[in-house]
């Protein structure tokens, strides 16, 4: 069965993904391709850890079990360092690909004070010049901008339905002209800002969504909370777009939580939250 419309149509392959060695996955909310296209999975609880596997989902390793305590998204930059929120810990984090850690921003276990870093955030990425964008969405509802050094430059938000407001930001990705693209998921858009967080427009013909990945074609590849794939080009027009409710391979059971995309242009998904928490690869044909 083919899914998507015009240059982008994808076949599902069943059943990737195999179990880790002694170990069974819970609940699985975020996951991040390398350099090498080894895909980096957060297993989020009962039992955190990094879930590492090859390209055809064989199992390769595991990591991070002794640090995490409600890890939420996984982003790993061009040059392979991984960033991780921690929702309970209220911390983004930096590592190598082998789990040795580099940072901590924030102060672990401390939840920042309201429009302060960090109260559960959400996700973190660099921007084109390395400094650092982070959603802190689930405690509270804005953005943090932070130098590559971890200096705090701006922060803008709080809880609303009025541009630059939010209710959930619950992703962040930087396209090529270093424009800021936030997941405003309560709201049901997203809102797009200056790398100096001033609003430019508003993306709101679309369902709640959870993420928004960019590739080197700037094409946008979006992962929406009901059950549903859209593919974007920069200007908000719909490429392609798949989705139905069902058990069926290429259907959604649950909630699409994370999308990535690798370097042959296969799409990865996982759903969230309860009941059946599982990995989908749509390759590209």
């Amino acid at each position: 069965m083919v899914f998507g419309q015009g240059d982008y149509t994808y076949e599902v392959v069943e059943g990737w993904g195999s179990k880790p060695a002694g170990r069974e996955l819970g609940i699985v909310s975020s996951m991040a391709v390398d350099s090498l296209n080894r895909v980096h999975v957060i297993d989020r609880e009962p039992n955190p850890a990094i879930v590492v596997y090859d390209q055809t989902g064989h199992f390769l390793y595991d990591w991070g079990q002794k640090i995490f305590k409600v890890p939420h998204s996984i982003w790993i930059s061009e040059d392979d360092i991984i960033f991780i929120t921690d929702c309970e810990l209220h911390t983004v984090m930096t590592f190598t690909l082998d789990g040795q850690i580099l940072s901590t921003l924030g102060t672990p276990g401390e939840p920042g004070k309201l429009g302060e870093p960090f109260n559960a955030p959400t996700w973190a990425v660099l921007g084109k010049n390395n400094d650092m964008y982070v959603t802190d969405g689930y405690g509270q509802h804005y953005v943090h901008h932070f130098t590559k050094d971890g200096q705090l430059i701006r922060t803008w938000g709080g809880y609303g339905k009025d541009p630059e407001q939010f209710d959930t930001p619950h992703c962040v990705r930087v396209d090529k002209d270093k424009r800021v693209f936030i997941v405003d998921r309560g709201n049901s858009r997203i809102q797009i800002f200056s790398p100096e967080g001033k609003f430019l427009q508003s993306w709101d013909h679309l369902m709640a969504a959870n993420d928004l990945y960019i590739d080197q074609d700037n094409v946008v590849y979006l992962a929406e909370a009901p059950g549903r794939v859209s593919i974007l080009n920069l200007q908000g027009e719909i490429l392609s777009q798949w989705g139905s409710k069902g058990k069926s391979p290429g259907q959604f059971i649950e909630a699409p939580h994370g999308i990535w995309v690798d370097s042959r242009g296969d799409i990865y998904v996982c759903e969230v939250p309860f009941t059946h928490n599982r990995i989908q690869k749509f390759k590209r044909i």
